[in-house]
């Protein structure tokens, strides 16, 4: 049988369509085997948030052309997208595909086979339609992924995405709640809907929709225990989706909502539509919803014109936030971007010391914010076994928990009395439930 591996880079996005194209391949007969194994075709889904990612899928190819080199590699996704050029010029690369086209796929890796070097990266171009990868089964998961959504237009002038992604795309909301009922009639715990900018999912269907709107008719139609959104951006937490939180119990109390700077000068070179007192409103609204509501974010140190001050700023409304989960990531320009070419760039090593202070904050904040939850009892999907016949889930905050019991109880979501937080980790015992076998606490 024809062995395909994949390694995928990035985001959630690229991480559901790696999981959509194995699916393709295994229709075509292939098994899917684990990067670091002999295979016939190696499929690198790139990322070029930043100059790391680039170069980590260049990596990868290296790799893959080491492991076997009569195998075919394809580097598909962002990095081909915005530097076909810079990606075709790998040694041991037989095709680039960018962020369409890609069910296409298999039968690139035939005419590879016979000998053609492929380039196919296309353009991104207005009225491009929602690519509809088949929905991959995600075999073992007790979390189904499902993209909803493709593009952004927003151009924050640090960021490359608009150019890899293209313009708004959403699927159809019928085909969305086909999903949806796949996903429930095959027993998920949880259902995370995702995409590039998933709060602006509907606005360029006919008529237009709302993000909110799906919401309601995912609870009118059925879904699985919980649905939880991946990423929000700022602008997009408005009345109607507030009011869905509000009225629909089984969307998750968890949020990610970027932040990338405290500093309302710093979101103005940013070019991001909100500032400081937005931002301070739109969280107070949420946790007046639910004073327990998790917000995470994302940070970005480093930008250019980042003076000390600036910094400072985001450090003491981080603080003042009380963020649940940090994501911090130093600046990195990328070509094509505003910010690119913008005067003041901020030292590596002051970049690093910033991002150090922030990550360390960050853990700070998520022991605190854990330990809002001691003593109390709440659901946990559970995930995955661990030595010592312990077992680890997700709560609906999206805080891992820990607790004796036994592997049968994988995808079960069961009530767990919380006794104990470190590191922004739960430890509790199982609550006695009819048909679950008694078990002790961890601690």
């Amino acid at each position: 049988m024809k062995k395909a591996a994949f390694y995928t880079l990035g985001c959630k996005v690229n991480q559901y369509e790696s999981e959509a194209l194995k699916d393709l391949f295994r229709q075509e007969g292939y098994r899917v085997v684990p990067f670091a194994e002999k295979a016939d075709v190696y499929v690198i889904n790139s990322c070029t948030v930043t100059h790391l990612s680039d170069g980590k899928s260049r990596q990868a190819v290296r790799r893959a052309a080491r492991q076997n080199p009569e195998a075919v590699v394809a580097v598909i996704g962002c990095y081909p997208q915005v530097a076909p050029e810079e990606a075709a010029e790998i040694p041991g690369v037989d095709i680039l595909l960018g962020t369409g086209n890609r069910r296409e796929l298999p039968a690139l890796v035939e005419k590879a086979r016979r000998g053609h070097k492929l380039n196919l990266v296309r353009e991104k171009g207005a009225g491009e339609a929602f690519e509809d990868l088949p929905w991959p089964g995600e075999a073992g998961r007790t979390r189904a992924f499902l993209k909803i959504q493709e593009g952004c237009q927003e151009y924050c002038t640090y960021c490359i995405i608009p150019h890899a992604r293209g313009s708004l795309r959403s699927q159809e909301p019928g085909e969305v709640l086909n999903r949806v009922a796949a996903i429930r009639d095959k027993g998920y715990g949880e259902l995370v809907l995702t995409g590039t900018h998933l709060g602006a999912w509907g606005r360029d269907l006919v008529p237009p929709r709302t993000l909110s709107s799906l919401l309601y008719q995912i609870q009118e139609e059925g879904a699985p225990g919980r649905v939880r959104l991946s990423s929000l951006e700022p602008v997009d937490v408005d009345e109607g989706l507030l009011r869905a939180l509000k009225d629909i119990p089984r969307i998750c109390r968890h949020l990610h909502i970027p932040l990338q700077s405290g500093s309302d000068e710093i979101l103005q070179a940013m070019a991001r539509p909100y500032r400081q007192e937005d931002f301070r409103r739109l969280a107070a609204g949420l946790r007046d919803l639910d004073p327990r509501m998790a917000l995470s974010t994302d940070i970005i140190v480093g930008f250019p014109g980042e003076e000390d001050r600036h910094f400072q700023e985001t450090l003491s409304f981080v603080r003042e936030m009380a963020f649940s989960r940090l994501h911090v990531f130093k600046f990195s320009p990328r070509r094509g971007t505003e910010a690119a070419g913008l005067p003041g760039r901020v030292p590596p090593r002051v970049m690093g010391k910033r991002a150090e202070i922030l990550r360390a904050l960050g853990k700070e904040l998520a022991q605190e914010y854990a330990e809002k939850f001691l003593h109390t009892t709440l659901d946990v999907l559970l995930e995955k076994p661990l030595p010592g016949g312990n077992m680890e889930g997700l709560t609906e905050h999206y805080l891992r928990a820990r607790l004796k019991g036994d592997s049968a109880l994988k995808s079960r979501m069961v009530p767990v009395f919380i006794t104990g937080a470190r590191e922004g980790l739960l430890y509790g015992e199982l609550r006695k439930q009819p048909g679950l076998p008694p078990v002790t606490s961890r601690e």
